[in-house]
């Protein structure tokens, strides 16, 4: 049985056509600017502006009777996908222009930048241009929102086919009723936050453009600075405290923050992946800090900087790698779970990992209770059921698989093994913690395999998983 076929590729193709457009778009922001600081390297940003654009344009024009009011959901999941690959090559080849690194590097670069992997291949960040700099940051608060979610925003007619696209983007919970209000209302409060982010530093003495960069990298919770020593550079505890702020404000549910603007504070105080995540973050603070003798802000920052996904530090890789194995264990837990669901984080995400916690605790007390007993269990507000707990822990077996692949192929390229589960951990959950600097040593296939781990882990898998089952389908005729 066939369940791709010629007029399935048609309707993706042509329904790409926006997101292409709005990709191009999105490439042509950074000319601002390179003119502000007269840099002059305008056609390196409107080439592959303009390609994206062309290409869009034709697939809109020439496929123009594909065009369909009610897209499929495999639809929308393999025009997600592609979206965010396309997004990745053109935006690459705008870095592959300016600054000269080969195609790998510069894809492997905006792939991490757009997924919020925040995992750089610059060994030296701070000699590039401030147009590269602005576009590194710009495509991480991009990603952090969703590329489709922006772009569907601005280009696209309120009704199924945007739903569809919506949620192809891991996003589930509608703030509003419609899906334009809905996409209205976050670009709203994600604006507002980075706004707030930038003010915030400036005030804090941090300059203008380090301003409106750094909030951008925090908040969309990517963490690929402007400075080599990352957050570290500016070694103030003011902006450490308003980086923290930032980074727990963009892995908290925009459904929360919603509420939270509708209802007050006590909508964010009963939140039930809000409290896990700050519990976490005490608790796991609190264990490093009897555990070891590192230095408490630099344990604070990059707790907070694992669970939110963030990335962002203090310390830097080397100094990391030299923390006791027992601390390093509890930053990759951390690293492996993740944020809220419906925020801008990246790993398994909290609401998966509570679902599937309680789900285990009420089959041990299914096995002890009588026969036939009933035991509700409590699950945020949603329904707790079997399915629920099923599709987590497919997930979750489904990220750990991916885990283990790229692991195995570090290894067998000879990588130190701590440090490369380290560093998958870190690629597949779209995080950029290091210990030992593997990306900037990683083979070229290794870089390859990594671009899937953050594909995959910002999309959540199940896209990326029908494209290669399409792409299959269509190569057997």
């Amino acid at each position: 049985m066939r369940y791709i076929n010629k007029n399935d590729v048609l309707i993706i193709a042509r329904n790409s056509g926006k997101l292409m457009i709005g990709i191009g778009m999105l490439c042509l922001v950074p000319i601002i600017v390179d003119l502000i600081f007269l840099e002059f390297n305008i056609m390196g940003y409107l080439i592959p502006g303009l390609i994206s654009i062309t290409i869009g344009g034709i697939c809109l024009k020439v496929l123009d009777k594909y065009k369909v009011s009610k897209m499929r959901p495999k639809h929308g999941m393999i025009i997600s996908a592609l979206s965010w690959l396309w997004a990745s090559l053109i935006c690459g080849l705008v870095l592959y222009l300016i600054t000269g690194i080969s195609i790998v590097d510069s894809v492997f670069e905006s792939m991490s930048a757009l997924t919020g992997s925040g995992i750089t291949i610059y060994s030296d960040v701070e000699v590039l241009p401030y147009g590269i700099l602005f576009f590194r940051a710009f495509q991480q608060w991009i990603g952090g929102l969703g590329i489709i979610v922006l772009i569907l925003f601005f280009l696209a007619q309120p009704g199924t086919s945007s739903y569809t696209l919506y949620q192809s983007e891991a996003r589930e919970d509608q703030i509003k009723p419609s899906t334009r209000a809905t996409l209205e209302t976050t670009i709203k409060i994600y604006s507002a936050f980075t706004l707030a982010g930038i003010i915030l530093y400036c005030l804090a003495g941090m300059p203008l453009f380090d301003s409106i960069c750094n909030t951008f990298c925090i908040i969309s919770t990517g963490g690929m600075s402007i400075k080599n020593a990352n957050i570290g550079y500016y070694n103030d505890y003011m902006i450490y405290f308003i980086t923290m702020i930032l980074m727990i404000l963009g892995a908290t549910s925009f459904f929360v923050h919603y509420k939270v603007i509708k209802h007050g504070i006590k909508a964010l105080i009963n939140d039930l992946q809000f409290k896990v995540m700050i519990s976490l973050i005490a608790i796991s603070t609190l264990l490093i800090y009897f555990t070891s003798t590192i230095i408490p802000m630099d344990m604070l920052f990059t707790v907070v900087s694992a669970i939110t996904t963030t990335g962002a530090s203090i310390p830097n890789a080397t100094v990391m790698a030299r923390w006791p194995p027992f601390v390093i264990f509890i930053i990759m837990t951390l690293m492996l779970i993740g944020g809220s669901n419906g925020s801008t984080v990246g790993a398994i995400k909290l609401m998966r990992v509570i679902t599937f916690a309680k789900g285990i605790y009420r089959n041990l007390r299914l096995s002890i209770s009588p026969e036939g007993a009933v035991i509700p269990i409590d699950l945020h507000d949603k329904k707790f059921t079997d399915k629920l707990v099923e599709q987590s822990g497919n997930y979750i077996t489904l990220y750990f698989l991916c885990i283990l692949v790229s692991w195995s192929l570090l290894c067998l390229y000879g990588h130190d093994p701590f440090h490369s589960l380290f560093f998958t951990f870190s690629m597949q959950g779209n995080i950029g913690l290091e210990i030992g600097q593997l990306s900037q040593t990683i083979e070229w296939p290794l870089k390859i395999a990594g671009m899937l781990n953050m594909w995959t882990g910002r999309l959540e898998i199940y896209p990326v998983l029908i494209t290669f089952r399409a792409i299959l389908e269509v190569f057997k005729r």
